[in-house]
């Protein structure tokens, strides 16, 4: 009868978010591997989730070829903000501990397909991709170094807006970054800007528009204020797509609609038709 007292392991259990992703749009549920394997969008929906910006970099640059440039740059607190929730000082540290990033964006010096370029990539995941003074220190540096080398720049934005714990210096980033593109510009040196989901307030309202070509992923929210906002300031109710790429697209604001998967290929051939 001695096996009826032989202890059985049970069998090892597996997390349900290690089998199955689940869309945040249409709520299906996709094998994980089958998830990533897709850059994270949605083979039902089409939906196209937030990447890191460490992923995106992989996505559209040459395999190696990204080398990170001024790293050394990160927040300040000029204001010494602090609100009922605590210093932002100490927000931002904690960000930086969590994501391994030193601000809302990572900028370097990468390849597209054999193309050298200059690549600013940003991350929502640092305080919603806000605004900050060494953000835009980050994009303005990028910007000169691509004036230098005479290399494209391309800026992939996700952004909340203007980072309030900064006040006017971090809206101040709003004209010193488009002062720097625009030197781009008038040397004639191409500027690709990319809108994902999120990019909203003070960057759809600077950088972010200001592209010789200005692409978005699908059904990325691309906006100033928000949908509560304007319509009790309108008193009017929004169409249901309202500040989705698609409907900024129709309105004549971006040029074009990029599926992730193409992105890289699309980069390629715009820059490759700008003669680089």
């Amino acid at each position: 009868m001695a096996w009826f007292e032989k202890l059985v392991t049970p069998p090892a259990r597996i997390a349900t978010e290690a089998v199955w992703a689940v869309c945040p749009a249409c709520k299906a549920y996709v094998p994980r591997e089958e998830w990533n394997s897709a850059w994270r969008v949605c083979p039902r929906c089409n939906f196209h989730d937030r990447l890191t910006c460490r992923e995106r970099i992989e996505l559209v640059t040459d395999a190696g070829s990204f080398q990170e440039l001024n790293a050394h740059v990160s927040f300040a607190d000029p204001l010494k903000f602090e609100d009922v929730s605590g210093p932002y000082a100490a927000k931002a540290k904690a960000t930086v501990s969590k994501t391994g990033l030193g601000e809302a964006v990572v900028t370097g010096g990468a390849k597209v397909d054999g193309i050298p370029v200059v690549l600013g990539v940003m991350d929502f995941r640092f305080l919603g991709g806000s605004l900050g003074s060494g953000t835009g220190d980050r994009i303005l540096l990028a910007a000169e170094e691509a004036l230098r080398l005479r290399q494209p720049y391309i800026i992939f934005s996700a952004s909340g807006g203007a980072r309030m714990h900064e006040g006017i210096i971090s809206l101040m980033q709003m004209a010193r970054t488009c002062a720097a593109i625009a030197r781009l510009q008038e040397a004639g040196i191409p500027y690709l800007s990319v809108l994902t989901d999120p990019t909203t307030g003070g960057v759809s309202a600077s950088y972010a528009m200001v592209g010789d070509l200005n692409l978005s992923e699908p059904k990325a929210l691309i906006g100033f204020a928000g949908r509560r906002v304007i319509e009790q300031t309108i008193k009017q109710k929004l169409p249901a797509d309202f500040q989705t790429a698609e409907y900024v697209l129709e309105h004549g604001f971006i040029d074009h609609i990029v599926e992730r998967k193409a992105m890289k290929r699309f980069l390629a051939s715009a820059l490759r038709y700008a003669g680089q």
